[in-house]
């Protein structure tokens, strides 16, 4: 197995990517709203479960993906990674517009009730979700496990999987209850221009990177 300490620096560049993008407002916290509200904790926690599953499927296709692609151009990494990095300007700007004027988060309530599908409802959510799939280029674009092999990749999709879960799952407790929602709504344009002066940061380190 390959020695995990030199990855670790890209790691945590990569986790803290991926822990922003998980704790943000998006469509999981959507559905999450909709089923913590109506249906309650436990339900809400198997929902988790689906959007963790779907989020390590897309990690390890795009791992994959970049992998065959830097194997057969040698300047791809230079491309990815300012690809990645003007998506994250393009979410910074947009969470200081969300700050400016926040929009209405509104719960979808029209869900399954059975565990089994709301387990494949999470998975199908999360997997065909835009802002995952290009969050999820621009996490590649770090290049986290390049040039490691299986253990590295299995060790980085575990970490995936843990933040996703406990970040959705964090959504999930919290907006069971009625206070934390209220409070979040009052809170909201912190929490966007916050998220925006990440993302910026998070772009120009991209942007800037030499490997």
């Amino acid at each position: 197995m390959d020695t995990l300490l030199p990855f670790l620096p890209k790691f945590a560049a990569a986790y803290a990517i991926l822990l922003v993008a998980a704790s943000s407002p998006g469509p999981a916290v959507a559905m999450l709203l909709g089923v913590a509200s109506s249906r309650g904790r436990r339900a809400a926690l198997t929902v988790t479960t689906g959007i963790a599953a779907g989020s390590v499927t897309i990690n390890l296709l795009t791992l994959v993906g970049l992998g065959l692609l830097l194997s057969q151009i040698a300047w791809a990494m230079t491309i990815m990674r300012m690809i990645g990095a003007a998506y994250l300007a393009w979410l910074a700007i947009g969470a200081f517009r969300k700050a400016l004027n926040p929009p209405p988060l509104t719960a979808m309530r029209d869900l399954p009730a059975s565990p089994g599908r709301l387990l494949t409802m999470g998975y199908l959510l999360q997997v065909t979700n835009p802002k995952a799939i290009v969050f999820w280029l621009a996490i590649a674009s770090v290049g986290a496990t390049h040039g490691g092999g299986a253990g590295i990749v299995a060790l980085f999709a575990l970490g995936a999987f843990l933040i996703s879960f406990g970040c959705h799952g964090a959504w999930a407790l919290l907006l069971s209850s009625a206070p934390v929602r209220v409070g979040y709504a009052r809170a909201r344009r912190w929490v966007e221009g916050a998220l925006g002066a990440f993302f910026a940061f998070a772009a120009f380190k991209i942007a800037t990177s030499k490997g």
